[in-house]
């Protein structure tokens, strides 16, 4: 079984965040990149599946400098080879251009499964993996909780307000994974030393048959026009004296200064 994960490298979740002076994106110096944190559970997943039927997993990613490190640290979790789609000449913040390079070169690779995390925390746009799927002509099943594959189908639980809905269908097929679907394993010294002997290669637009025209920034639906930080949070205030003072100052903070009364 050919499975891949694709993975999408993020800032730390407890980065500080600062903008770029083009005002479009994040000043990338000194920030530390990781693997989406829903991607592990992807990856942690296709991992268990070649472990359990067999094949190989191979882990794909599009981004800038910040991905060979990530893929190599797919590699020391399970991964058997690695692929970095360059992010030049691709129009990145647009959902539709990612999706169209990953499923050209999904269609490459010709996969049995392709696992996503649900949403990557970069963007939160939970739009590539359906985009993907589209393309493909595939199916696709999303905020997987539990999974089991065989005989060329496979049975995914997802989680729906107020209970689990069970679906099934044929491979190859796409997957978005959600917290619970696992317990994603950390790599030992023995193999992250292994995972450098691994191999990952670089490859651009141009080698799956695209062009700027398809996927540059012409080709966008979505433009980023602004960044900005949310604004500084006030400081607290406490309200003293009696309770019945008290709660008349706060309902009248409530009703003339937050105004959610």
């Amino acid at each position: 079984m050919k499975i891949t994960v694709c993975i999408k490298a993020v800032p730390e979740t407890d980065t500080r965040i600062k903008i770029a002076a083009d005002g479009c994106s994040i000043e990338r110096t000194d920030v530390k990149f990781i693997i989406s944190p829903y991607d592990e559970f992807a990856l942690e997943e296709a991992v268990r599946l070649k472990e359990s039927k067999g094949g190989q997993v191979i882990a794909l990613s599009l981004g800038g400098d910040e991905v060979p490190n990530l893929l190599r640290e797919a590699l020391a979790r399970g991964a058997d080879e690695a692929i970095h789609i360059s992010s030049a000449g691709i129009a990145t913040d647009d959902p539709l251009c990612v999706g169209k390079t990953l499923a050209a070169a999904l269609k490459a690779l010709t996969p049995d499964i392709v696992f996503f995390g649900k949403h990557g925390v970069g963007g939160d746009n939970q739009q590539v993996h359906a985009i993907v799927a589209e393309k493909l002509g595939w199916p696709q099943v999303t905020v997987v909780t539990k999974l089991e594959v065989g005989d060329g189908r496979l049975r995914a639980e997802r989680e729906i307000e107020g209970g689990i809905e069970v679906v099934e269908t044929v491979l190859p097929a796409v997957i978005g994974a959600q917290k619970g679907l696992n317990e994603p394993r950390y790599p030992k010294l023995q193999s992250i030393m292994q995972a450098k002997k691994k191999p990952l290669v670089t490859k651009s637009l141009a080698d799956f048959g695209l062009s700027a025209a398809d996927v540059g920034p012409e080709a966008a639906g979505l433009t980023t026009l602004a960044l900005r930080l949310p604004p500084p949070r006030q400081a607290g205030r406490k309200i003293t004296g009696d309770p019945g003072q008290q709660a008349s100052e706060l309902l009248s903070a409530l009703q003339s200064e937050v105004k959610v009364i």
